[in-house]
């Protein structure tokens, strides 16, 4: 959408520092000078290591006539400036300002884990029915919501957002400039209790998504011991838990797995329980804005694994699992359960470090090897400098190392034909990197 400086004045309380622009010139909004010309107005957005500022000049030499600012700088060759308080603030009140003339049904998506997919999963679900616009990946935070909100098509019907957060506050603000119909929490455990301290702290920033939610809006969430506690709107409440007498596992395999639910039968192309569980809240949504029950199958059956989200490749003979996107102790854990349960052979586990745990990190990765041991597996490979706490904490033989190049050279040298190979770790581990030069020696 385009806009008037007259209109940003309005939307965003500006102070125009100079103004000599046409008042029927429309313009989109850039954040990026690297995409950017005349028919744009640049927003410097300011964060912890970067400021915007610093291309206003540039954005001036590509042919932008104005731009905003949050501090008094008027640039030679600006037709017009536009001063506010927060550049971020004045992004998200112009986004803001554009979903409010759509006015889709907007449902909100946050999770400790599996946010991603269940975000992908309700998108795949509601575009059966409705014209559906989602956030893309990794656009959780303030700036790509307000990119996902400015991108969306005027006819949208459905508007689906997925919150991510790195402290309390964050989601709420999301929350305001959103105002969800539909609130989904797919599940709350230790990622971030870094940053956190606590879960119960991690609980009050997930259950911030429902700071803004519209009058008759309904939350749905995942049961778990911080619903009852933390949850002030239990009459707009609907759980899912994959203990419900409503869910009827029926199978679950290496590439999908099949249940009924509410006495209809659904796949998904996933396997382990877990994603089952984060497709009983798209489920419940789906159920919330009258979708029915044939097309939320269709959808779900639609749906693809994300990249690096238990993707199988067979590489040297073995079964390579990539699922690296991200790792805390709950996700770990019923990666690693899903896979003993599903595949048979010689299994091996390649685990990494799991990040943002903070103070608790070593007691974390600990638990982790201390819960393994129980569990029947061929190899254990960890791989980092935390991860070596969960070899320390197994009694059966494991193997630690340092680099991903070195754990790489392992398996190289001790893969069998028809294994099974689990990895998992946090993102910065950069285990993709195991899959690039196992696949490089296979040539």
């Amino acid at each position: 959408m385009d806009f008037t400086v007259k209109e940003l004045v309005k939307i965003t309380k500006a102070e125009l520092l100079k103004s000599d622009v046409d008042d029927n010139s429309r313009f989109e909004i850039s954040t990026d000078t690297r995409n950017i010309d005349s028919k744009k107005v640049f927003i410097p957005i300011v964060g912890e290591n970067f400021d915007g500022h610093d291309f206003i000049k540039n954005a001036l030499k590509k042919g932008v006539k104005g731009y905003f600012t949050q501090k008094n700088i008027i640039a030679d060759g600006a037709d017009f400036v536009l001063k506010v308080t927060d550049t971020k603030i004045a992004y998200l009140q112009i986004a803001k300002y554009y979903k409010d003339i759509v006015n889709p049904k907007t449902i909100a998506v946050t999770g400790s884990a599996g946010k991603t997919t269940t975000k992908e999963m309700a998108y795949h679900v509601f575009r059966q029915q409705f014209k559906t616009h989602k956030s893309e990946l990794n656009h959780n935070n303030e700036i790509g919501l307000a990119q996902t909100l400015l991108s969306m098509p005027n006819d949208t019907e459905v508007l689906i957002v997925e919150m991510g957060m790195r402290g309390l506050g964050e989601i709420e603000l999301l929350s305001k400039y959103t105002e969800p119909d539909v609130a989904i929490i797919a599940n709350i455990g230790s990622a971030h209790i870094g940053r956190l301290g606590s879960k119960e702290n991690i609980a009050k920033a997930k259950f911030e998504i429902t700071k803004y939610l519209k009058k008759d809006g309904i939350l749905i969430a995942n049961k778990n011991e911080y619903l009852d506690q933390i949850n002030n709107i239990k009459d707009m409440t609907i759980s899912f838990s994959l203990k419900s007498k409503d869910l009827k596992i029926l199978k679950t395999d290496s590439e999908y797995s099949d249940f009924q639910y509410k006495g209809h039968k659904f796949r998904i192309n996933l396997s382990g329980k877990y994603n089952i569980q984060n497709s009983l809240g798209v489920i419940e949504a789906a159920i919330c804005l009258g979708v029915p029950f044939d097309k939320i199958s269709k959808g779900l059956k639609e749906f693809k694994p994300i990249e690096n989200r238990w993707q199988v490749e067979k590489i040297m003979g073995a079964n390579i699992i990539n699922d690296a996107y991200n790792a805390n102790p709950e996700s770990m854990i019923a990666a690693i359960e899903n896979f003993l349960s599903v595949y048979k052979g010689r299994r091996i586990l390649v685990l990494g470090d799991m990040g943002e745990l903070g103070k608790g990190a070593v007691k974390y990765h600990k638990e982790v090897g201390e819960i393994i041991n129980g569990l029947k597996f061929d190899v254990l490979i960890t791989v980092g400098n935390l991860s070596r706490h969960i070899s320390n904490a197994n009694l059966l033989k494991s193997i630690h190392y340092m680099t991903v190049e070195d754990c790489c050279y392992y398996l190289e040298n001790n893969l069998e034909k028809d294994d099974w190979v689990l990895l998992k770790a946090s993102r910065a581990m950069e285990f993709e990197k195991i899959i690039k030069n196992l696949a490089e020696k296979n040539k």
